[in-house]
């Protein structure tokens, strides 16, 4: 599907134009991930700050291969019916991740709605994994919401990450047209499993804007998440990867994004806003930042 010339986005402003990608740095993590028969969500998804965070030596390896069984409006994850799973994509993500010497490892996963345990294993695997590595990393999820299954939840939280990430993604009004295969209670319902099953277990979740929402209505996602027990939100702007993907109908400037995470503050979030924040950008930082001040 390609979106035409009606639904252009409007001129990008000067605090998007200026985001650079530094190649060189990019086509070496590449080389590993690749070198080690895995996928990062940074390069399938397109992030703009693939090259600030493969800089680093961070990257969010995403698991239950690369074709996802859903077809959001606003992801350039290719879609449709994946094949087998990989049985050693477990062993190959440790020990890529210990030969990068990652401190944080971040698990992210395409939709298998196709899975009777939705994939739901492979996290689990991973993580047992990584926790027997000689100095093992601090772990962070990012899961699916297995259409509603907290069961499949459950086995993730036994599993001990430290933080559980499930983004809400959008505002409730825009789910049809932008995540028509996902429900905004059920993102909700997992974050209140975690909180209720696991309290000790760091929650976070996460949102774009520039879909055609209001600031009220982001606000209102930001009571909603604290309600949960949500603990970390990030917020940034959408960023239409391909002509495939929806437009973008506004870009949000950095002050509204800074006024975003005083109302979080407000709410007992530690909401970190901004053009180019995604998910899993600076994870390890955020992650920190809340452990310590425990």
């Amino acid at each position: 599907m390609s979106f035409g010339v009606r639904d252009a986005a409007p001129v990008l402003p000067p605090w998007i134009r200026k985001q650079k990608l530094r190649l060189g740095e990019l086509h070496e993590i590449k080389r590993q991930m690749r070198e080690g028969g895995l996928y990062t969500v940074c390069e399938e998804a397109r992030c703009p700050n693939r090259s600030e965070c493969f800089s680093r030596h961070t990257a969010t390896f995403l698991i239950n291969g690369a074709i996802c069984t859903r077809h959001c409006a606003y992801c350039a994850i290719a879609h449709g019916r994946p094949g087998p799973l990989d049985p050693d994509e477990p062993a190959k993500l440790v020990a890529t991740a210990r030969a990068m010497g990652l401190h944080h490892v971040v698990i992210t996963s395409v939709d298998r709605d196709d899975l009777p345990d939705g994939g739901a294993d492979a996290f689990v695997a991973c993580l047992s994994g990584l926790r027997e590595l000689p100095d093992p990393p601090s772990t962070e999820v990012l899961t699916p919401d297995f259409r509603g299954e907290m069961e499949l939840v459950d086995r993730i939280i036994a599993a001990q990450p430290d933080v559980y990430n499930h983004n809400v993604e959008t505002v409730p009004r825009l789910y049809r047209s932008v995540r028509p295969s996902g429900r905004y209670g059920w993102a909700l319902e997992v974050l209140r499993r975690v909180t209720e099953t696991a309290p000790g277990m760091i929650r976070k979740s996460g949102l774009m804007v520039g879909l055609g929402e209001t600031r009220d209505e982001v606000v209102e996602v930001l009571e909603d998440l604290a309600g949960a027990g949500c603990q970390i939100v990030t917020i940034g702007q959408y960023l239409q990867p391909t002509a495939a993907q929806i437009p973008v109908v506004r870009y949000w400037h950095p002050d509204e994004f800074a006024g975003l995470e005083r109302e979080g503050r407000k709410l007992g979030l530690e909401v970190i806003a901004g053009p180019f924040v995604r998910s899993s950008y600076r994870a390890e930082e955020a992650y920190r930042t809340l452990a310590g001040a425990r």
